[in-house]
C-alpha cells in the first residue's frame, strides 16, 4: 500500500498490487482537484458596492474638508494675538458668539454680555471673533468718538450686505458704501432741514387727528388694547403719507398692503434669516449666488407704488409737501443742480428705506414709552401737564413750535431710547488699513462693533441704569456730544432721518397724553418688556397690552 497526500490533505490509498493505467491515475487526480466557481453578482449587489465606495469617498472628502475648515479657522483665530490686541479666546467654529445660534436671545444682549466681560480688561477696545471673522469691539465712548468722527474716513462703510443688481431697493442710503454713499448723502441732506420738516408737519397732524378720533370712538370707558399694533398702524399711515403721498388707512384697514409689507420687512422667517446671516458673513459669495435682502414681491410692490406716484403727479400737476415730492424734484435736472439729479431706482430705494426705518423705529419707541409711562403714573401725569401747559400758550393748537417746546416729552423719549434703542449696536468696517493706538495695523475689511445698548446700561455713565428717570436728560444738550448715548449713531453717518423720527414720536406722544390715560394690569406691571430675539431691530416681542381711557371730551 502506498500513501499519497491529496490536495485536500487527506491520504489517498493505492494498492501497489493492483496495476493502474496512466489514464486511471489521471482520473484519480482529477477527481481530487476542486473546481473553481465563478460567483455572479446581482445588479443590486453591484449597486451596493458602488454606493459603499461613494460613501467612503464622501467620508474622506468630508474629513479632509472639516480638517481644512478647522485649520483655516485656527489660522484666523491668531489675528488678534499677532496684533497684540487683547481678546477673548474663541471656540471653534462659533468664535465668541455661540449664543447667536439660540433663538431666545437678541444679538444686542450678546454684545452687551461680551462688553461686560471685556471691560474688565481696562482697555478702549478688544478683539472678538464672529465665527471665523475678527471683529474689533469698542469699549469706551471716547474710542467710539474716534471711530465715528475723528477717524471716520477709515470706517465709512457699515459692512451691511446689499445686492442692487437683483435687489434695486438695497441701493439705499443705509446700505450704500464709499463714494456712492457720500454723493447720495449730500443729495439727501437738504430734505430734512427744519423748513422741510415744518412743511411735512401738518401731514403728520392730519394722521394723528384720525388716531385721536379712532381712540375716542372706542375708549370712552377703559379699553384694553394692543398698543404696539395700534401705533404700527398709526405710523404706517404717517410714513405712507409722507414718503409716498398715499393714504394707507391702516387704522381702519389693518390688512392694508403697506402694513402687510411692513411686517414682511421686519419679521424674517427662519430660512430667510439664515440667508441674510450667510450673506453678512460671506458677502462676495452671496452676491455671486444672487441672494437678496428683500423678497421680489416686496420689491415689486414698492417699485410699483413709486412709479405710479411719480406718473400720477406728473400727469396731473400734483404737488405735496412730503418726502416723495422732494425726491421727485431731485430727479429733475432743474431740481437739484448739474449732476445732482436722482434716478428712479435711487428714488424708490430712498422712499423704501424711509418707510422701513421710519415706521418701525418710531413704533418701537412710542410703544416702549407708553409702556414705561403706564408703569410710572407720576411721570405720565407730569408729561401730560407739560403738554397741556404748552398748548395753553399756543391757543390749544398743536403747532410745530408747540411740540418742540415740550421739553419734558423730549426727556421721556430720550430716556426711552436709552433703555430701548431700536438700533442697539452700531456696525462699521475698515475701508483701509487702520493703525490702532497700540501701533498695530488692522487690515481693510475688519468689522467694528460699538455696543451702544451696553453703554446705555453701564452704571459708570448712567447711575441706576435699569431705572426709568427722564430727568437724566433735563439738562439741555448734556448728551449732545456724549458718546455714551448713541440711539441714532453719530458722526457723518448719523441717522439722516433722526429729526423727522423724533418729531413724529414727540407729536404722537403729545397727542395721546393730551386726551388719554394709559395704565397696565397689576399682574403685568412687574414684568420686564420682553425683547423679540429674531427681530432685526431691538424692540418688544408680541403684543403689548395697555388699558386706555379717554380723559377729555372730543
Amino acid at each position: 500500500m502506498r500513501h499519497f497526500v491529496g490536495i485536500n490533505h487527506k491520504p489517498i490509498i493505492v494498492d501497489k498490487n493492483v496495476k493502474q493505467s496512466s489514464s486511471d491515475c489521471l482520473c484519480l487526480h482529477a477527481q481530487q482537484i476542486p473546481r473553481l466557481q465563478i460567483v455572479r453578482i446581482s445588479p443590486l449587489g453591484r449597486l451596493c458596492v458602488v454606493v459603499l465606495v461613494m460613501l467612503l469617498l464622501l467620508v474622506l472628502v468630508a474629513v479632509v474638508g472639516i480638517l481644512w475648515v478647522y485649520l483655516h479657522f485656527k489660522q484666523r483665530y491668531r489675528i488678534w494675538a499677532e496684533l497684540d490686541v487683547p481678546y477673548l479666546a474663541p471656540a471653534f467654529p462659533v468664535g465668541n458668539v455661540a449664543d447667536t445660534l439660540k433663538p431666545t436671545i437678541h444679538f444686542a444682549h450678546i454684545t452687551e454680555r461680551l462688553y461686560r466681560e471685556l471691560k474688565q480688561l481696562g482697555e478702549d477696545y478688544a478683539g472678538i471673533y464672529f465665527f471665523r471673522d475678527p471683529v474689533l469691539m469698542v469699549l469706551s465712548p471716547e474710542f467710539a468718538r474716534t471711530i465715528l468722527v475723528k477717524d471716520f474716513n477709515y470706517f465709512v462703510d457699515r459692512g451691511v450686505y446689499s445686492n442692487e443688481e437683483v435687489d434695486p431697493l438695497s441701493a439705499n442710503l443705509f446700505f450704500m458704501e464709499g463714494n456712492r454713499w457720500r454723493k447720495l448723502r449730500s443729495k439727501l441732506a437738504p430734505t430734512f432741514t427744519s423748513g422741510k420738516l415744518k412743511a411735512m408737519f401738518h401731514t403728520i397732524v392730519d394722521v394723528g387727528t384720525r388716531l385721536d378720533q379712532y381712540l375716542a370712538e372706542r375708549c370712552s370707558k377703559v379699553q384694553r388694547l394692543d398698543i404696539k399694533e395700534l401705533l404700527a398702524h398709526f405710523l404706517t399711515d404717517v410714513i405712507g403719507s409722507c414718503a409716498f403721498g398715499i393714504e394707507c388707512n391702516s387704522l381702519h384697514n389693518p390688512n392694508s398692503q403697506f402694513r402687510v409689507m411692513g411686517k414682511r420687512m421686519i419679521n424674517l422667517p427662519k430660512l430667510k434669516a439664515l440667508k441674510v446671516f450667510f450673506a453678512m458673513m460671506f458677502r462676495k459669495q452671496a452676491r455671486a449666488l444672487g441672494i437678496r435682502f428683500n423678497d421680489k414681491d416686496v420689491s415689486d410692490f414698492f417699485l410699483g407704488v413709486v412709479r405710479d406716484t411719480i406718473r400720477y403727479r406728473e400727469e396731473n400737476g400734483v404737488r405735496r409737501d412730503d418726502f416723495m415730492q422732494l425726491l421727485i424734484d431731485m430727479m429733475k435736472e432743474n431740481g437739484a443742480g448739474n449732476g445732482e439729479s436722482l434716478t428712479f431706482e435711487e428714488i424708490a430705494a430712498q422712499a423704501f428705506v424711509f418707510f422701513f426705518a421710519g415706521f418701525e423705529t418710531s413704533t418701537t419707541t412710542l410703544t416702549c414709552a407708553l409702556h414705561l409711562l403706564s408703569k410710572h403714573p407720576e411721570v405720565q401725569e407730569k408729561a401730560r401737564k407739560c403738554v397741556l401747559d404748552v398748548l395753553e400758550k399756543h391757543d390749544g393748537q398743536l403747532t410745530y413750535d408747540a411740540v418742540m417746546e415740550m421739553e419734558y416729552i423730549g426727556c421721556i423719549i430720550n430716556e426711552t431710547l436709552r433703555l430701548y434703542p431700536p438700533v442697539a449696536t452700531l456696525h462699521r468696517m475698515t475701508t483701509q488699513p487702520y493703525q490702532l493706538p497700540n501701533g498695530a495695523v488692522i487690515p481693510e475689511g475688519v468689522g467694528v462693533i460699538i455696543p451702544n445698548l451696553a453703554f446705555h446700561n453701564d452704571p459708570d455713565y448712567f447711575p441706576n441704569p435699569s431705572e426709568f428717570q427722564p430727568e437724566r436728560f433735563s439738562i439741555k444738550n448734556d448728551f449732545k456730544n456724549n458718546f455714551s448715548y448713541l440711539p441714532f449713531g453719530e458722526g457723518p453717518r448719523i441717522c439722516i432721518g433722526m429729526r423727522f423720527g423724533l418729531l413724529q414720536t414727540r407729536l404722537g406722544l403729545a397727542m395721546l397724553l393730551r386726551n388719554f390715560n394709559f395704565t397696565i394690569d397689576p399682574c403685568e406691571a412687574k414684568r420686564p418688556l420682553r425683547i423679540d430675539p429674531i427681530n432685526l431691530l431691538h424692540g418688544p416681542a408680541g403684543e403689548v397690552w395697555l388699558n386706555v381711557e379717554r380723559i377729555t371730551s372730543v
